[in-house]
């Protein structure tokens, strides 16, 4: 797989050239939210110059914006290898996810089942348990492995039963990386015949999405990980999205895009999958493993996380041999270079006894942004043991990151660490 031209990449994101000091500014911040490619900020400009108007309207500008959200749907299918009709925007995934469940729920009774994890982000969890205490729904929630913060693949089928109506899972964890099988977790829920959720926000900025391969029911992920606006998104299949019980008013045309949608922010985000095809057609290698089967822009987005995921890990590998040199540091995760491709290139660590804000706070002065404490990941950080410490330091990379940040980052954690 050839390597992204990251200098070139860099240029397209203006907010790589702010600086901090008279140095330029490094983001490990990218699993809380990327930064966004020059093309987002003018497609949402140029909507709100040109097209603003609400939906419906027999009007130019109305017009115009019907036109862009037709697209948006297309492209943002692409991104998932779904159908424009089964593409969803909201306000975020845990509000949407609010909606589906609430949804999901509306169809249980007592003492029907939901299993959850304790690795995923609480707006996978949250929602479910909040349905519980509604409606008498029993909710299973599935150990990790501490060791390598791996779900308990045992500990799952074991949850899996005959009064299983639901699973809810994470597709990557946003706080130490763990990618999840998740073709395999769909094939369980199915076999009993359950409905499967996928929250995929901390997978879809780094590895390419096929919903049909894998099978699952509903599928929800952020644009502003894969840099684009604050936007939501949820994918359905059509028939679970025709079927069940929507929370909508009368006059709502969709009955999940209900009320006026942020449409300069669906502008952007259509410009953020745009600007992956662009990487996929400028660094992808098309006729790679696996791609076959795909054209058009949906081969393009392929390629491009092939490309990026290959750029990343390989800069990711740097990342963990310079933590890893630093004199008592703790890291969570799969740190097993052969199992690199069961994990993000996001991962969690304290320096000795520093308190995890001691150490960010310290970063942030030299210009480099990094997140502590449990970004949400709540239930992860309780097993681990690390609630009410402080949570850890995480240092997340993106494809615009680069070997000259790492180096920086890691001899100012060493000095940290002295």
């Amino acid at each position: 797989m050839p390597a992204i031209d990251v200098p070139a990449i860099r240029h397209r994101f203006p907010a790589l050239a702010i600086t901090e000091g008279g140095r330029p500014v490094a983001y490990f911040d990218g699993p809380g939210g990327t930064q966004v490619p020059q093309t987002v900020i003018d497609a949402m400009t140029r909507y709100l110059r040109t097209m603003n108007a609400n939906h419906g309207g027999h009007f130019l500008t109305s017009q115009r914006s019907d036109a862009l959200l037709e697209h948006a749907h297309e492209v943002v299918a692409d991104l998932l290898c779904a159908d424009p009709d089964e593409v969803k925007f909201g306000a975020n995934m845990t509000t949407l996810n609010f909606a589906l469940s609430r949804s999901i729920g509306a169809t249980l009774g007592p003492g029907d089942e939901v299993v959850v994890t304790w690795l995923d982000h609480e707006a996978n969890v949250g929602p479910w348990e909040a349905l519980a205490r509604e409606r008498d729904v029993v909710v299973r929630r599935v150990d990790v492995r501490t060791d390598d913060c791996t779900l308990d693949l045992d500990a799952l089928r074991d949850a899996i039963g005959p009064r299983t109506r639901h699973v809810a899972v994470g597709w990557a964890s946003n706080a130490v990386g763990t990618i999840n099988p998740v073709a395999e977790i769909v094939r369980l829920a199915h076999d009993a015949g359950a409905t499967v959720s996928v929250d995929a926000v901390a997978y879809a900025p780094h590895v390419g999405i096929d919903v049909r391969e894998v099978d699952c029911d509903f599928l929800l992920c952020s644009a502003y990980k894969f840099y684009g606006p604050h936007v939501g998104v949820l994918y359905g299949k059509r028939a679970l999205l025709d079927s069940l019980p929507a929370f909508k008013v009368r006059p709502a045309e969709d009955r999940w895009e209900t009320g006026t949608q942020n449409h300069e922010g669906i502008a952007g985000t259509a410009a953020a999958v745009e600007y992956l095809a662009e990487v996929g057609e400028r660094f992808g290698t098309p006729f790679a493993e696996g791609l076959s089967r795909y054209g058009g822009r949906r081969l393009a987005l392929k390629a491009a996380m092939a490309a990026i995921r290959s750029t990343e890990m390989e800069l990711f590998g740097r990342l963990v041999d310079g933590l890893e040199s630093l004199p008592g540091i703790r890291m969570w995760g799969i740190l097993d270079r052969a199992r690199f491709d069961e994990r993000c290139p996001t991962i969690a660590f304290r320096l000795a006894d520093q308190p995890p804000s001691v150490t960010t706070e310290a970063l942030g002065r030299l210009g480099m942004f990094a997140w502590d404490g449990d970004y949400y990941a709540t239930g992860l950080m309780e097993r681990l043991g690390l609630a009410e410490s402080g949570g850890a330091v995480r240092v997340g990379l993106m494809h615009y990151n680069t070997p000259d940040e790492v180096d920086r980052l890691v001899d100012a954690l060493r000095d940290l660490a002295r």
